[in-house]
């Protein structure tokens, strides 16, 4: 029979709260412990064959703990990487999406602009044009003036040249009566003189 100081490392294994505490014994002691006989007591054989298997078991949730403790660690760590990642993408973001709208407002600002620029150009090219029509305008209704001015010139000097052509003709005619003397026989110096 096992005595009570005999289960004191165990019994203070098993009262071990969580698996941070540092345990108090370890497989190899459960390969190491040696155990008085006594009369009555359990096979030792099978005691031996049991702590050995106990602390195969244990050694092996040890490993195992061990392990899922680093995983534990690795992915904790991967965790805040992801939470740093994405508070850096949400920053990101943010950013992106202010220099977007500051983008799109100087754009909206920037074509109100060229759109004032065009209306204000458009509206003085519109006034010049409308300035030149005018101008153009006048000078058709001062070359029609000057045409109707140079056609009635050209009538009156046509109107004068007629005139002076017809004072002429008559002119012409009148000193061509004037030197047509009327056809009187000749009488011949002969018989003109008195016997």
């Amino acid at each position: 029979m096992l005595k009570s100081d005999d289960l004191t490392p165990m019994s203070e294994a098993r009262r071990l709260p969580s698996p941070e505490r540092h345990m108090t014994i370890t497989p190899l002691d459960m390969r190491q412990q040696k155990f008085d006989t006594a009369m009555r007591g359990f096979d030792k054989g099978e005691v031996t064959t049991f702590l050995q298997e106990a602390a195969d078991g244990f050694e092996h949730a040890l490993r195992e703990n061990e392990r899922l403790r680093q995983e534990i660690v690795r992915l904790e760590a991967s965790l805040n990487q992801f939470r740093e990642l994405e508070g850096s993408l949400k920053t990101t973001l943010m950013s992106a999406q202010k220099v977007a709208d500051d983008m799109r407002e100087n754009a909206l600002q920037e074509a109100a602009r060229i759109v004032r620029e065009a209306e204000g150009r458009a509206d003085l090219l519109l006034q010049k044009t409308q300035a030149r029509t005018e101008d153009i305008e006048r000078q058709i209704d001062g070359l029609r003036i000057k045409r109707r001015e140079a056609e009635t010139n050209v009538e009156a000097t046509i109107a004068a040249l007629h005139n002076t052509l017809d004072f002429i003709r008559e002119q012409d005619r009148r000193e061509h009566e004037e030197r047509v003397v009327p056809h009187r026989p000749r009488i011949s110096v002969a018989a003109a003189r008195p016997a």
